[in-house]
């Protein structure tokens, strides 16, 4: 698959990283060419670079790894190249105190897809620190890291699906577009709590077998006293 990636910084380096890995081939774009180019070398692979027009004209798909705000202008600059490309967004639009930046407005994927009708907006990829996209797999308890995956084109949500198995995560349906927005919400709440309370956010949600109370739970999942 060929990859624009729109972007130079930590998140453009660490999923690109599992990319170049899984044999695709990527150009990465920016603003500065020389940030761009020292990226490549990184990457190596045989991975290109150039400005962000380059990136967003190469890729069958296109990463947008770019800080929220910045994003809608740069996407709207690029909306002729990128016609018909699928435009995965990354960002969170998360401000001081863990503020949701959207609150009361379109989400920040709905921003961009505004910004360029033409594309294919897809969410994913926005839930975790960079430095876990770079870990080769991310698997916790044995069980690899699930990635929620938002968007309205099936074509579009299949390619991204492949990129998040490449990414050595499993891929999950977060429905249309539409819920992107929760997607962020969901990052806002979840930084705030690792950050700000140093608090594991796995522990507010009751293992699948538990999601409807333990009526629900298999034979002899609960303890003696009841509990789990």
């Amino acid at each position: 698959m060929r990859i624009g990636v729109l972007g130079t910084g930590a998140m453009a380096d660490a999923l690109a990283t599992q990319w170049v890995r899984a044999g695709h081939r990527v150009l990465v774009g920016g603003r500065d060419e020389t940030k761009a180019r020292h990226l490549a070398g990184r990457l190596g692979g045989g991975t290109g670079y150039g400005g962000l027009r380059a990136a967003a004209g190469f890729g069958d798909v296109v990463l947008a790894a770019l800080p929220y705000g910045a994003g809608e202008t740069v996407v709207g600059e690029l909306r002729v190249p990128l016609a018909g490309k699928v435009l995965l967004d990354c960002s969170n639009p998360v401000g001081a105190g863990f503020r949701l930046l959207t609150d009361g407005g379109p989400s920040a994927a709905r921003r961009l897809a505004d910004a360029a009708p033409g594309a294919r907006v897809v969410k994913a990829f926005n839930l975790c620190h960079e430095d876990v996209w770079r870990m080769d797999p991310p698997v916790f308890d044995g069980e690899r890291l699930a990635v929620p995956v938002c968007g309205d084109d099936d074509t579009a949500l299949a390619l991204v699906r492949r990129l998040v198995r490449d990414a050595g995560c499993a891929p999950l349906t977060g429905g249309g577009l539409d819920r992107a927005g929760l997607l962020e919400a969901t990052a806002a709440l979840f930084i705030g709590l690792w950050v700000g309370e140093h608090a594991d956010v796995r522990a507010m949600a009751p293992p699948l077998a538990f999601a409807a109370g333990p009526a629900e739970a298999p034979s002899g999942a609960l303890g003696p006293s009841g509990t789990a």
